[in-house]
């Protein structure tokens, strides 16, 4: 499930996952972006990212990062989680052209809101 909470920039899609991501979420989070950010400005998601089953992370990430049509608006992707495989997945996605991303603990959510806030 992906939920939607409360940002602390207004560049920013906050949101949290948990279990399983359904293509429902991921159209909810399609029509979020193009109702804040339409077809060409940028944003950033910052991602707290619980117990997912491994198929929604594959889903989330497709989703995420590699969405032809909204590439060239994502900017930062900071994914918050205690999972460390997700480290190396952010690790691809920030060696993708015009996508900053990064992986922090959750003890890190702070930094990792400090980090989304850089310009």
């Amino acid at each position: 499930m992906l939920s939607f909470v409360t940002s602390k920039d207004e560049q920013t899609l906050a949101i949290e996952v948990e279990g399983k991501v359904t293509k429902d979420d991921l159209k909810k989070f399609d029509n979020v972006v193009f109702e804040k950010f339409r077809n060409d400005e940028k944003f950033n998601v910052y991602a707290v990212i619980g117990d997912i089953d491994v198929p929604t992370a594959g889903a989330m990430f497709e989703e995420l990062a590699v969405d032809a049509k909204r590439w060239s608006q994502y900017n930062k992707l900071a994914v918050v989680s205690e999972k460390n495989w997700l480290d190396k997945v952010s690790g691809v996605i920030d060696k993708m052209p015009g996508v900053q991303a990064e992986h922090f603990p959750i003890d890190r959510m702070e930094q990792a809101w400090d980090w989304i806030k850089e310009r």
